[in-house]
């Protein structure tokens, strides 16, 4: 087994309100150096679990992650992997979704737990949500099976006493202390008085073989949402784009689309220049497809490929992934609909 016990957790804090202190002079919110907050905490004390911090500088707003940090982190952890036990990275409730999407497809063969998590109010004020969350991370990454193998070996996000692989969860809520849920898996532990793991759900990876960072991620992609009325001379201009190598469309129901002979021909177009149209639904459960009905039947004719009960951010990221690492664009779409790290689930009909 790759893995060595040390007892230590690596935190890693990017930004977001977890970390964010009132000015007292101006009243407004601006980042804190979360390593003298995390000494300053006497809750920490009590931590059966030793743990270092590295912070992001400056931090940033969640709004402003883009890949480039995505292959810092991998970067981070790659760097320090044999010496800790597992990864906490503080990250803006905003974009935490895309985030642990992207990092369940960079880190191959992840054989330790990288949990990522954050708050709805900032640590230091008295109703925080942040305490439990970071206690309860900094746990679950060192938590271990009697025979020292880690009980979580993937990219999670924990929030509100829920465990949620990262690569299936959505945020849910802009204001609410339960930010994010996991629409098309289940939960894969509770957090109450006691933890209650669900390990027929949690990912086993071969531990013979070494975890592979990737940081490279090809951006050009595009996510658009049909609707009532679609226009076709806009409509165009995305997908005739030449940068455009991903389209990722949020379809009705169960990977449905208007029969419109413009739509298809412009959908047919896409995919034989080389672009992989993945058909995603705008419904927040449930899988795409499109052999259900005619509306979506007429799109497998065009080349568009099911990306069954991905959510659009993990359809978005295994683009971005896929497209870095290949150039034939048959090798994308067959990856596409393969589950690379647990994002989609493969036993529905297509």
């Amino acid at each position: 087994m790759e893995n060595r016990h040390t007892g230590r957790v690596l935190l890693i804090y990017t930004g977001g309100t977890i970390g964010m202190g009132r000015n007292p002079q101006t009243g407004a919110l601006e980042p804190l150096d979360f390593e003298h907050l995390a000494r300053e905490m006497y809750e920490f004390r009590y931590l059966r679990v030793a743990f270092d911090t590295y912070q992001f500088t400056p931090p940033i707003d969640s709004s402003d992650m883009t890949p480039r940090q995505w292959a810092q982190l991998v970067e981070i952890i790659s760097s320090h992997y044999h010496d800790y036990d597992g990864f906490v990275i503080l990250h803006g409730t905003d974009t935490m979704a895309y985030t642990a999407s992207a990092l369940s497809f960079m880190l191959e063969n992840l054989t330790k737990p990288v949990i990522l998590t954050g708050s709805q109010l900032p640590i230091g004020q008295l109703r925080t949500d942040g305490k439990e969350n970071l206690i309860t991370s900094i746990e679950l990454a060192a938590a271990t099976h009697a025979d020292g193998s880690p009980m979580v070996p993937e990219v999670c996000i924990y929030f509100s006493g829920k465990l949620i692989r990262g690569n299936r969860a959505t945020k849910i809520a802009a204001d609410g202390f339960n930010a994010f849920d996991s629409f098309n898996y289940p939960v894969l532990c509770h957090a109450g008085v006691n933890f209650v793991y669900h390990e027929h759900h949690i990912l086993t990876p071969d531990y013979t073989r070494p975890m592979t960072p990737h940081t490279a991620m090809d951006t050009n992609v595009v996510v658009f949402s049909l609707f009532p009325g679609i226009e076709e001379k806009i409509f165009r201009h995305v997908l005739e784009s030449p940068e455009v190598r991903g389209i990722v469309i949020r379809s009705f129901g169960s990977g449905n689309a208007p029969q419109q002979p413009w739509l298809l021909r412009l959908f047919t177009s896409a995919s034989e220049r080389g672009a992989t149209v993945v058909n995603i639904s705008q419904c927040v459960s449930g899988t795409v497809e499109m052999g259900r009905y005619d509306t979506g039947y007429h799109l497998q004719s065009t080349g568009v490929i099911s990306g069954r009960d991905s959510t659009v951010e993990a359809a978005v990221t295994k683009l971005m992934y896929l497209q870095a690492r290949y150039d034939d664009p048959q090798t994308i779409r067959d990856m596409m609909n393969r589950s690379i790290a647990g994002e989609i689930t493969l036993n529905f009909k297509l």
